[in-house]
């Protein structure tokens, strides 16, 4: 392709490719040895540069991070807030032990701060896809060193230097509708500072910084879905990214202070 002066360039293209195949995970499961078996079943090689993001799902799964709702003991404030929510006193109770704090309440949506800072519906508690609502999937202990030692399995598997974003579906404020955003993260710069860059026009810009982990995690739910999440592992490959050893997702997580909504 040519460009406005004249010059040739070759168009960048990165590539999204969903593992299918990865069996219904339990506690216990080998996250990588999946991922790894699932890209050679699939015809896909793993290589330096590549980027494996995992629905945090699977992870919580294999790490035994699901309570069965039938023996939850619900507080009197569980019972109290799930009958001003419409919600299941258990499920409500299971949020609160998940949570730091409770940023809203209202119109059925209990919105809190997780234990790991993360603001979200419910705690991130999740009962879709787990064994009909009986159960419910909760978020890993902690997603960035969970994504740590997956990288580092991978890699001594393959061989190969990859990074890897664990996601989870949130919403925003003031905006309808779930996004897949990055929870977890190693091996790559979550968010890049460019500040002190000029734009097309030499204006240097003074307050931006992209959140790379959350584009990737965005634009690889297009490929995993939301209904029945048969494809929870997504390979990105023909993305440059900036590796860092000491990046991780918390690095997200915007500090109250600087906040303007809560």
């Amino acid at each position: 392709m040519v460009g406005k002066e004249g010059v040739k360039y070759k168009p960048a293209v990165i590539k999204f490719i969903g593992l299918k195949g990865i069996p219904i995970v339990k506690k216990g499961a080998n996250i990588p040895s999946l991922i790894v078996k699932a890209a050679r079943e699939n015809g896909v090689t793993i290589e330096d540069g590549d980027i494996i993001i995992i629905t945090h799902k699977i992870i919580s799964k294999a790490e035994g991070r699901v309570i069965n709702l039938l023996r939850v003991k619900p507080s009197k404030i569980a019972k109290a807030f799930a009958s001003e929510l419409g919600k299941d006193p258990k499920l409500v109770e299971v949020v609160l032990r998940e949570a730091k704090g409770i940023v809203r309440m209202g119109n059925g949506h209990l919105i809190t701060e997780t234990k790991h800072g993360f603001i979200a519906a419910h705690s991130g508690v999740d009962l879709s896809n787990v064994d009909g609502g009986s159960s419910a999937v909760l978020l890993p202990l902690n997603p960035d060193e969970s994504a740590r030692r997956i990288r580092e399995e991978i890699k001594r598997l393959t061989g190969r230097d990859i990074a890897v974003i664990i996601t989870d579906t949130q919403g925003r404020p003031l905006r309808k509708g779930a996004v897949n955003v990055a929870i977890g993260a190693s091996g790559l710069e979550t968010l890049v500072d460019l500040r002190g860059k000029e734009d097309l026009f030499g204006y240097k810009l003074r307050y931006t910084f992209i959140a790379v982990a959350d584009e990737l995690a965005a634009a690889a739910e297009l490929v995993m879905g939301q209904t029945n999440e048969s494809i929870p592992v997504v390979i990105v490959k023909g993305y440059k990214f900036k590796k860092s050893e000491k990046a991780t997702a918390k690095d997200l997580i915007r500090p109250k202070k600087e906040d303007l909504f809560i």
